[in-house]
């Protein structure tokens, strides 16, 4: 069970708690004490300005592009519900399963995981001794670990609450990279 007393007042609040970090009525969804997929991207979009999802593929993709100067933008975080033909270690067609994942920069991976781990064959995952189909825990992506991306399936309420400075630090290397690549464009 939750406590009132997480987050710790003043922090950011997000999904189920209230502006002044108490804890709002929010029905058991998915997962015992989960989130719906939805919910984390209604969550996201509203947390970080500028993001463009786009939906294809079970899958949706949260593109940092605040002026809509590139095609796509900047990939940010995406939110997956089913299993693709070359990612399939998180068995996510099981039921009430999904998956965030986000990318952070070297250091801050590294400091997570340690040294990134090498890029797997196509269909292959990347071998760091994580149970990829573990929920509610978070670890590095099985496909994209290797570019510095991580993974949580089915967040409960408090481990999405716990990774928000995670996403702030995948948003703002994401915003880095997009402010690279458009002032490439303008050279």
């Amino acid at each position: 069970m939750l406590s009132a007393a997480f987050p710790a007042p003043g922090a950011s609040c997000f999904l189920g708690w209230a502006s002044d970090c108490s804890w709002t009525n929010y029905a058991p969804v998915r997962t015992v004490a989960g989130v719906e997929p939805s919910d984390v991207i209604d969550a996201v979009v509203s947390a970080f300005p500028g993001l463009a999802p786009k939906r294809s593929w079970g899958e949706t993709s949260l593109f940092y592009n605040p002026d809509g100067v590139l095609p796509h933008g900047v990939y940010f975080a995406t939110v997956k519900e089913q299993d693709g033909a070359n990612d399939k270690a998180s068995s996510l067609d099981r039921p009430g399963v999904f998956r965030l994942s986000f990318g952070l920069s070297a250091g801050g991976y590294e400091a997570l995981f340690g040294p990134r781990p090498a890029r797997p064959a196509k269909g292959g995952c990347v071998a760091t001794g994580h149970d990829f189909t573990a929920v509610d825990e978070l670890m590095p992506h099985p496909v994209y670990g290797w570019m510095g991306w991580v993974q949580i399936l089915s967040p409960s309420r408090r481990s999405f609450a716990e990774v928000q400075p995670l996403l702030s630090a995948g948003y703002e290397s994401a915003v880095q990279k997009y402010t690279r690549q458009v002032a490439r464009l303008k050279t």
